[in-house]
Order: structure tokens, then C-alpha cells, then sequence
């Protein structure tokens, strides 16, 4: 594979009117699951087409992924991480109906607060297909080899076709980088 930079940002797609870092895992279980049916109920966005057991399952899954993190060395501050993408990616702009992106540089993040999977954090937990990145939780010191050996899905898969990894997902554990952003989900999670 030719040499590839690894992109120095990570980028957050929300919707315009719930403001950024909105994460439904992040709240009680009982308003989560009263907002995700509210969403499903519309279905005029990405996350209406998700399954009653939603909730269960991705709260599973952060508590894996936690685990697999601080097993490398990371020191996460939050329960629950705030997600992000690793460069860009403008299918995601397309979830929402206003969609809205933000941009944070990866150095402003401290390193061992932030961990990465090949891929959204569902299929690349989830999926048992052979693929070496499955299952897996990367560090940023381990984020060039990744992208040299496998490349950026965002360049090699950019309308799926080559299967579910359309980017690689940045899972955040501390709110420090972010707080000048979370002024607004404190206002609209209230």
C-alpha cells in the first residue's frame, strides 16, 4: 500500500437543532429510550432505522471497548465516550437532516483518553467475518501502522460497497478538549 498520512483531526457530525457530543448513552436509560423512540418515530434520520434493543446493546459495547482500551493503556475519564471520525467523512453529514460538522484537532485530545476501531463501533465489535481488525481497540500511537496496512476506508470505501468500514471511529473519554462544545447538550439534554 502506498504511504498514507494519518489525518491530524477528528471530526463530529450531529444535528444542527440537538448541538454536538448529544449522546443518547450518555443519559439516564429512561430519557434515552423515550428520545431514540421520538427519533425512530419520525424517521427522518439515520438513527430512526436502529432496533428497539439499540441502548442495550451499544451501552455493551462502550463497556467492551472501554475495557479493551485501558487493557492497552488507556485512561479513560468518562463512563461513556463521546464519538468522533478519524479526518472526515461527508456520508455521516448525510444521517441528518441538518447535519453539522466540527472539527478538533487529535493533539488538543490527550492520547490516552482517546481509542480507535477500524470501522464504526458495531460491525468492527460485532462482526465475526476474518477481517484482522475486528474485535480490535487501537491507541493513537498505533493509528499509522493501522492505516498503513489497511488504508483509510473513507478513501477506499466511500459509498460501502467494499463493506461496512467507511471510517474509523474516534471514541473520546474526556470531556476537557470538548467542554467549549458541551454548553449546548447540557442545554438541549436537560
Amino acid at each position: 500500500m502506498n504511504q498514507m498520512s494519518t489525518p491530524d483531526f477528528l471530526s463530529h457530525y450531529y444535528e444542527a437543532v440537538d448541538g454536538p457530543f448529544s449522546n443518547l448513552s450518555m443519559l439516564p436509560l429512561e430519557k434515552a429510550k423515550q428520545i431514540l423512540e421520538e427519533i425512530r418515530r419520525n424517521g427522518n434520520r439515520f438513527a430512526s432505522q436502529r432496533s428497539s434493543d439499540y441502548l442495550r446493546k451499544r451501552l455493551h459495547l462502550e463497556n467492551k471497548i472501554r475495557k479493551l482500551f485501558g487493557e492497552k493503556g488507556g485512561k479513560p475519564k468518562l463512563e461513556r465516550p463521546h464519538y468522533m471520525i478519524l479526518g472526515t467523512c461527508p456520508w455521516l453529514k448525510g444521517w441528518y437532516v441538518n447535519g453539522q460538522e466540527l472539527q478538533i484537532k487529535l493533539a488538543s485530545i490527550p492520547k490516552e483518553c482517546v481509542s480507535f476501531t477500524y470501522g464504526d463501533s458495531f460491525p468492527a465489535m460485532n462482526y465475526n467475518d476474518g477481517k484482522p481488525y475486528r474485535g480490535q481497540v487501537y491507541t493513537v500511537n498505533e493509528l499509522g501502522e493501522v492505516i498503513q496496512q489497511y488504508g483509510l476506508p473513507q478513501e477506499w470505501n466511500p459509498d460501502g460497497g467494499g463493506g461496512p468500514e467507511r471510517y474509523i471511529e474516534a471514541q473520546v473519554w474526556d470531556d476537557t478538549s470538548l467542554k467549549e462544545y458541551l454548553s449546548v447538550l447540557q442545554v438541549n439534554t436537560s
